[in-house]
């Protein structure tokens, strides 16, 4: 039976992210870029954060573990996993929660509290936002009840994807191969 989640029993970022068990010393880089970057301002939880800033992201897997809910993003027009910004909230893990039950209008998510994967990637400009890093922060979500989705504004689509076919797609998102990976690495 899993643990349901509580902010009272997260970890800080700080504390999780030296926990982060990465499987290579890729990881351990990505981890301690991202102390980093935690160190270096107080608004790198903010949006406004010119230079770049955390987000926080949803492996999102069905009951049985063998798919994961997947987003065709409107903006970036790319298959990728449910997540947001941060907006000030530096419980990560609880903004990962909150972006897969907006962005999925699933209920009955629980979200595991140790960090998952990280992901450093480049925003590109858009309008009056200028290019910048996201510091995506990923976290295990699963759905542990109806897994009957509905698409919010932000999607073009979602679907329910085979994490085993995912690992295997020389075309979708090299994180989403990575997670993937460390999904079926750890058998569940």
């Amino acid at each position: 039976m899993l643990e349901a989640f509580s902010p009272m029993t997260t970890l800080t970022l700080e504390t999780a992210l030296r926990h982060y068990a990465g499987s290579d010393r890729q990881d351990d880089d990505a981890a301690a870029l991202f102390r980093q970057f935690l160190d270096s301002d107080s608004d790198a939880f903010m949006r406004s954060h010119a230079v770049g800033h955390f987000t926080g992201s949803a492996w999102l897997v069905s009951s049985d573990s063998e798919r994961v809910l997947l987003t065709h993003h409107r903006k970036l027009g790319r298959w990728l996993q449910l997540g947001g910004h941060a907006d000030g909230d530096p419980d990560l893990a609880s903004v990962a929660l909150r972006e897969a039950e907006e962005e999925s209008g699933l209920t009955d998510l629980v979200v595991e509290p140790a960090i998952f994967d990280l992901d450093r990637h480049r925003i590109p400009a858009r309008g009056d936002e200028p290019e910048h890093w996201h510091y995506d922060v990923r976290y295990v979500v699963r759905a542990t009840g109806s897994e009957q989705f509905a698409i919010s504004d932000e999607s073009l689509a979602l679907a329910w994807k085979s994490i085993r076919e995912i690992a295997t797609d020389a075309s979708a998102d090299v994180s989403l191969r990575r997670m993937a990976d460390k999904w079926l690495a750890r058998g569940k």
